[in-house]
């Protein structure tokens, strides 16, 4: 006698339910750094430029509209000579009419330290006149993969008749 094919449907559920049991078990892991981004768009050590802009590429950044393609460096202190951990890479636009306010999207790729080869993906309003700035967390690969989380950042250096800043990022993660 042929065995009905709803006998094989508790075969297949069980290994299903411990996968999904256990999977909800793994509580994530919370890592919080703190670093410097050292912003610089004029200087013998420029690592921003602008490539876009009303004026094109003279445009000032303070001018909405305007798109800057960065290779920053990423320190663990807030001097330019201190250990460099990695770079940001990515781009901003000054997105609020009245110059005052930047969208950013770039890639903290740290090259060197605990995290070297894992990057973190930022997102987010940059409302530069404000002293602390919240932002996203979108992403993460190496050691942060699976990654979500937020980041404070502070300005701690900056030099607006030269546009060089130095920003300090704390940032708080949850990851696998």
């Amino acid at each position: 006698m042929a065995l009905p094919n709803s006998c094989f449907l508790p075969l297949l559920a069980l290994p299903l339910l411990y996968w999904g049991f256990n999977l909800l078990k793994r509580q994530p892991k919370e890592t919080k750094l703190v670093f410097y981004v050292h912003d610089y768009l004029s200087g013998h050590d420029t690592s921003a430029i602008t490539v876009a802009g009303k004026d094109g590429p003279q445009t000032s950044v303070l001018h909405f509209g305007t798109m800057v393609a960065v290779d920053d460096p990423v320190t663990e202190g807030p001097d330019p000579k201190s250990k460099e951990i990695g770079r940001a890479q990515g781009m901003y636009i000054n997105s609020q009419l009245d110059g005052k306010g930047l969208y950013l999207m770039f890639s903290v790729i740290f090259t060197d330290g605990e995290f070297k080869g894992s990057t973190l993906e930022i997102q987010g309003a940059d409302l530069f006149a404000m002293k602390e700035r919240e932002f996203s967390i979108v992403s993460g690969t190496g050691f942060f993969r699976f990654v979500k989380g937020y980041g404070i950042m502070t300005t701690h250096f900056i030099d607006i008749p030269n546009l060089r800043a130095i920003l300090k990022l704390h940032v708080t993660v949850k990851h696998y």
